[in-house]
């Protein structure tokens, strides 16, 4: 029986979507590169231990990959409720870090919800569509659900604040929805919705009904004119821009980058991160990365197309559009073509938590790859 469960266990091995994990070690190394290269040629305080935490997320991800999706499709309701019980806990008693609180103390460790909830969402929305007959799936009643599936966690999240997370989830959970196939019109509503509720977030700026946060309004107003106060409020894309400029076609040269080491640059192992990769690479670094992200994406979306069981199929595109929202929300924020709105550039940025809930999710990805319908199944 031992030599039996050896045997499955290898074929799954062997099942793994290696050219996935390959990628993923790809960008996970650039980002170790990039983070030695921001601390002044040192592994101490970031490099270390991100690739520590990598090499432990790329394990769980091969762990959570030999599980049966069934299993995950059981589980789905499950992470999607523990996950949501943890961010009312957050505004509980959540700890406060960089005058927002997002994070939640169980023992020696720090974790945080939100992060959790981005994988748990598209697990609920990929379960509950799955169980769908396809042509209830735009009926208004069953549009219902999803929707307050999306909302909760996102109102939770604002109320941390932390926007930049509330939009992913949003986004995130809209993209399993038009995976699964619900009508447009509902979409161009929303659309129509979201355009109305940005007018009356505006309009609420300094009355007693303010939607949002003063620094938020200052994260608005510097995305429409960041020259208006260039130290200030603006002082973070300005810099960002320099940078970005300045590496040209090929860049300045690895730890070469002027803007990062002599700390003009803020968050510079974090959120801003691709602008010190930008500065030292240069316009070819950029679209290296870019191009290993979209083949990312590209492995995914094969893999959920070829897929004949449905829950494995909106899990792995779920999880593909997220990913992509990830990266090209950072690109734009750091770009100026968005607001800065706090999201990490995925497998780069110097992060815990946002690093293993990614992996695990890839994990999700692969359990649904190798596990998918073959033959007469």
């Amino acid at each position: 029986m031992k030599g039996v469960a050896h045997e499955g266990v290898l074929r799954k091995l062997l099942a793994l979507n290696w050219s996935l994990v390959l990628l993923l070690c790809a960008v996970a190394t650039a980002g170790f590169l990039m983070l030695y290269s921001v601390a002044g040629g040192s592994l101490e305080p970031w490099a270390e231990a991100q690739i520590l935490r990598f090499g432990v997320g790329l394990l769980i991800m091969i762990a959570i990959g030999l599980i049966d999706i069934r299993f995950w499709r059981w589980m789905a309701p499950f992470a999607y409720a523990v996950s949501l019980v943890l961010l009312i806990a957050v505004d509980v008693m959540g700890v406060i870090g960089m005058g927002a609180q997002r994070w939640i103390a169980i023992g020696p460790l720090q974790i945080q919800p939100s992060e959790m909830m981005k994988i748990a969402l598209v697990m609920a929305l990929a379960a509950y569509y799955a169980r769908l007959p396809v042509e209830k799936v735009s009926r208004p009643l069953w549009v219902l659900l999803p929707l307050l599936l999306i909302l909760m966690p996102v109102a939770l999240v604002m109320e941390q604040p932390d926007l930049g997370t509330a939009i992913l989830l949003l986004a995130g959970g809209g993209a399993v929805m038009f995976l699964a196939g619900v009508s447009l019109w509902y979409f161009a509503a929303a659309i129509a919705g979201g355009t109305g509720l940005v007018a009356a977030v505006l309009k609420s700026q300094g009355t007693d009904w303010q939607l949002i946060e003063d620094y938020q309004f200052r994260r608005i107003f510097t995305f429409l004119d960041p020259s208006a106060d260039p130290l200030g409020a603006g002082y973070h894309i300005t810099q960002a821009k320099i940078a970005m400029g300045s590496g040209g076609m090929l860049g300045k040269g690895y730890m070469q980058g002027t803007q990062a080491r002599l700390n003009f640059l803020p968050e510079k192992h974090t959120d801003f991160i691709f602008t010190t990769l930008a500065e030292e690479f240069g316009y070819v670094g950029t679209t290296t990365i870019l191009v290993l992200y979209l083949l990312i994406i590209v492995f995914c979306i094969v893999s959920a197309v070829s897929n004949r069981d449905r829950f494995g199929a909106l899990l792995t595109g779920g999880v593909a559009m997220s990913f992509f929202l990830l990266f090209a929300v950072n690109m734009g924020m750091v770009m100026g073509l968005m607001p800065v709105v706090g999201v990490p550039l995925p497998l780069i940025s110097y992060g815990g938590s946002a690093m293993l809930v990614l992996l695990a999710a890839f994990g999700l990805a692969q359990s649904a790859h190798i596990h998918r319908p073959r033959g007469n199944d």
